[in-house]
C-alpha cells in the first residue's frame, strides 16, 4: 500500500446523479497512487468543535490509473457532505490519500460477489474497471446493487457494459412504477438465488449500509463460509429500531 500523502485538488467538473446523490471529478496538483477501493479523508475546514477541522472519508470511486479521480457523494446533513456539495467547479479543498484496506484481493481461481447498497457502489467501479481486476479476473464477477427506488440507481449504463445483465443485478425494495427487475433487498435476492452460488470458492465485498452488512454476514456465516472470503466497508449503521431498505 502507497504511504498516505496530502493533497490539493480541483473540483473540474460537477455531475448530480440523483436528487441526493453528486459525482465530483477532481485533479490533484501532486499525482498520488492508490489501490482500487481505497479512500480520501478530505479535510472539512472549520467544521470541528472551537472551529478545528474535521476530517471525512469517501471512497474512490475511479481506477487508479486516471489523472482524474472521482467522488460519488450522497449528500446528507453532515458536514462533509455539505462541504462537499457546495463545492462548484475551480473549487480548490485538501485531504490525505490512500487510506483502506477494503481493496480487491480475488484470485483468479475464485469468484467474486460485490453487494452495495447506495453510494457503496463507489468502490467496486473503482475495482471492476481497474487493471488489477483486468489482470487478476475471477472465475465470475457479480455485482448485487441494492436502492430503494429506480431514480436511486446510479452507474447502471456502465456496469451492464462491464458485467452484462446477468452480472449486474439491481434490486430495488421499494419501486414505484413499473419495474421489471427485481423486487426487494439484496439479501432477499441472495436467500431466493443460494443454489447458484458456489459458497466455498467465492470471496463476497460488502459495502454500503451497515445493517446490510451485518444481515449478509450472518447469511454466510449459516452457509459457514470462512471470515477470510468476507471483506467489508461500512458507511453507516442505521438507528435502533430500523431496518436497511437496501
Amino acid at each position: 500500500m502507497s504511504k498516505a500523502i496530502t493533497i490539493d485538488s480541483t473540483v473540474i467538473l460537477k455531475k448530480q446523479l440523483t436528487e441526493d446523490v453528486i459525482e465530483l471529478h477532481c485533479e490533484p496538483k501532486t499525482p498520488f497512487s492508490f489501490a482500487p477501493g481505497q479512500f480520501i479523508s478530505i479535510v472539512i475546514p472549520g467544521a470541528g468543535p472551537g472551529g478545528r477541522d474535521l476530517r471525512r472519508a469517501y471512497s474512490i470511486a475511479s481506477r487508479p490509473e486516471q489523472s482524474v479521480f472521482e467522488l460519488c457523494v450522497k449528500v446528507v446533513q453532515g458536514p462533509g457532505t455539505q462541504y462537499l456539495n457546495k463545492l462548484q467547479v475551480g473549487d480548490s479543498f485538501k485531504g490525505m490519500v490512500p487510506f483502506g484496506d477494503f481493496v480487491f484481493k480475488t484470485k483468479p481461481n475464485r469468484h467474486a460477489i460485490m453487494i452495495a447498497t447506495g453510494t457503496g457502489i463507489a468502490p467496486f467501479r473503482s475495482m471492476i474497471f481497474s487493471e488489477a481486476f483486468a489482470n487478476s479476473t475471477p472465475l465470475s464477477t457479480r455485482c448485487l446493487f441494492g436502492a430503494r427506488d429506480k431514480h436511486d440507481l446510479i452507474y447502471t449504463d456502465e456496469f451492464v457494459k462491464k458485467l452484462g445483465h446477468s452480472g449486474f443485478i439491481q434490486t430495488l425494495s421499494r419501486p414505484k412504477g413499473e419495474w421489471n427487475g427485481f423486487k426487494g433487498r439484496v439479501t432477499d435476492w441472495l436467500r431466493q438465488n443460494e443454489a447458484k452460488i458456489d459458497f466455498p470458492t467465492t470471496d463476497f465485498y460488502l459495502c454500503g449500509n451497515g445493517a446490510m452488512i451485518d444481515e449478509v454476514k450472518l447469511l454466510l456465516a449459516a452457509k459457514g463460509l470462512d471470515k477470510s472470503s468476507i471483506f467489508q466497508e461500512a458507511y453507516y449503521k442505521p438507528k435502533a429500531g430500523e431496518t436497511h431498505a437496501n
